[in-house]
Order: structure tokens, then C-alpha cells, then sequence
């Protein structure tokens, strides 16, 4: 079985082939420009493929309701040109093979439970924290989905002490992306995150924020695994910063002793930077099967 993947990214587009374990054959990955060229560039590298269905994991915000007559559709993203645009419709005319389509995250949870870090388990929540911050979840076997999907990159966050930073997300200002995100660091600190050395405050007050999300995660869903994915997160030393500031605010409450080994609850994808693309061909596996 052939399976086309598309993990259609704000920044880059990256499209690949794989087969029905889970192995990427071949995958190539180009800027995300205008969607006709983008879109069209998507359909000619899959044109000699001969792939039997495609799977979608786009950046969002998306219509997921397969009753909408937008369905498929980019919603109100502020990506220039995006907004409103038929992503799957387009790429179904295009190749005419049977489709699935999700959020980017809710693919990389679905291919870290299929293949990666929550290989075996019936949940997972996937935050990625990169120029935007996405979450899927994946609870009972199944992607969460319901009025949209989850945008948790956008809940209010509780402000590190001291901090006075307006934030940097153009709807809501102080967010959790607007306070974690790629921008928010270049704008909070002048220079980006892969500039900062891993002794600059810029962790402690990045940790802060992503174990605010992480902790009300855990209490809001109980997933059997958190996994933190994404650019920023390529920063390692954020993780026993998090997993310490995740501690001290659940301060015992939640009694699973799976909580008392925090480096194998809150962990790094198991995919790696495939995770994503992964988590396409999952969901173009799961439209071949119908």
C-alpha cells in the first residue's frame, strides 16, 4: 500500500509517501507560498506516485465537520491568502483518491499513539510549540474533535511572577502562544530562541508557561502521555524545567503513580520531526481503509 502525507505547515509544506506500517519512503518539503502554487506543487510531486489515498494534517484553524459546506476548509487563519481556502477540496480534485484531512497536531498525536511515544495507549496530548502553538489530543482511541478542534495554543495562561510582556498573539495578546511561541520569544527577547544560550532567563519564564499548559491539561483530560514537540522545543534543557514546574503545581493532587516518573510522562516525540508527517499517513491509511 502507497499512502500519500502532506504536513501542511504555515512556514513549509512537507509532502511524503509511505506504506501501511508507518515507514516514510520518500518525502520532499518547499515554502508554503500562495495556496493555488502550494497546492499545485502538492499535487505534481504526488502526480507519479501512484499513492491509493492521501492524508492531510494542515495548520489550522480548520473545518472539520464532514456535514459542513466548508469542510476541508482553512477557516480564519491570518496567513495572507489562506483564509477560507478549500485546502482538501482542492487537493482531491487534484488527485481524486480517497482523503483524510485533521489538524497538524491532531495527526502528530495520532501517529505518537499509532507508532511513537504513546505507542499502546488510548491517550496522548501532542502540544507543538514552533511559530505557533497547536495541541491534538487523542483520547479513547479517538482524535478530539467537536465545535472545531482544540485550540489549546489560545487558552489564558497565569502570568509568570513579575512579568509584563503584552504578548504576541494578534487575537488575544497574552495567550499561551502569544506568551511561548517562536514570535513571542524573538519579540519578548530581540533575538530568536535558537540564538539564546540555555543559562538565559528566557527558559525559566518559557517553562513556566508550557507547565501552565501542561498542567491543565492533565487535569482537564488525564492523557496517559504528554509529548512536547515542535522547534522550540528542540531547546532540551526545557524539559526538567517543565517537568518541575508541572510537579510543583499538580503538588500531589492527581494520585497515579504514573505522575511519579515525570521524564516518561512529559517526553519528546518519539517520531522525532516525522511526527507530523507520520501522523498524515496515519490518517491517509485510515481513508483507505474507509
Amino acid at each position: 500500500m502507497i499512502i500519500g502525507a502532506i504536513e501542511a505547515g504555515g512556514t513549509k509544506f512537507v509532502c511524503g509517501i509511505g506504506n501501511e506500517h508507518g515507514e516514510i519512503l520518500d518525502r520532499i518539503s518547499f515554502p508554503t507560498e500562495e495556496p493555488g502554487q502550494t497546492t499545485e506543487r502538492a499535487a505534481e510531486y504526488f502526480a507519479d506516485k501512484q499513492i491509493e489515498a492521501l492524508g492531510v494534517g494542515s495548520f489550522g484553524p480548520l473545518d472539520l465537520d464532514p456535514q459542513s459546506g466548508t469542510y476541508g476548509h482553512v477557516t480564519t487563519t491570518p496567513k495572507p491568502g489562506w483564509a477560507n481556502y478549500d485546502l482538501l477540496g482542492h487537493l482531491k480534485k487534484k488527485l481524486n483518491v480517497p482523503a483524510g484531512f485533521d489538524t497538524d497536531v491532531n495527526a502528530a498525536a495520532f501517529g505518537e499513539a499509532r507508532w511513537g511515544a504513546a505507542r499502546g495507549l488510548d491517550s496522548c496530548v501532542y502540544y507543538t510549540v514552533g511559530t505557533g502553538i497547536g495541541v491534538g489530543v487523542y483520547v479513547g482511541g479517538n482524535r478530539v474533535h467537536g465545535l472545531v478542534h482544540p485550540e489549546g495554543g489560545h487558552v489564558p495562561m497565569r502570568r509568570h511572577p513579575g512579568d509584563d510582556f503584552a504578548g504576541a498573539c494578534p487575537y488575544h495578546g497574552d495567550c499561551l502562544e502569544g506568551m511561548a511561541a517562536g514570535p513571542a520569544l524573538a519579540k519578548r527577547w530581540g533575538q530568536g530562541g535558537d540564538s539564546l544560550p540555555e543559562d538565559h532567563p528566557a527558559w525559566e519564564i518559557e517553562a513556566h508557561y508550557l507547565a501552565e499548559a501542561v498542567t491543565g491539561a492533565i487535569l482537564l483530560l488525564s492523557p496517559k502521555k504528554v509529548i512536547l514537540g515542535g522547534g522550540v522545543m528542540h531547546q532540551s534543557q526545557l524539559f526538567p524545567l517543565i517537568r518541575s514546574k508541572v510537579a510543583r503545581n499538580l503538588n500531589g493532587y492527581v494520585a497515579s503513580s504514573v505522575l511519579d516518573d515525570l521524564d516518561s510522562y512529559i517526553v519528546p516525540p518519539g517520531l522525532g520531526d516525522n511526527a507530523g508527517l507520520a501522523g498524515s499517513l496515519a490518517l491517509g491509511i485510515e481513508a483507505a481503509q474507509g
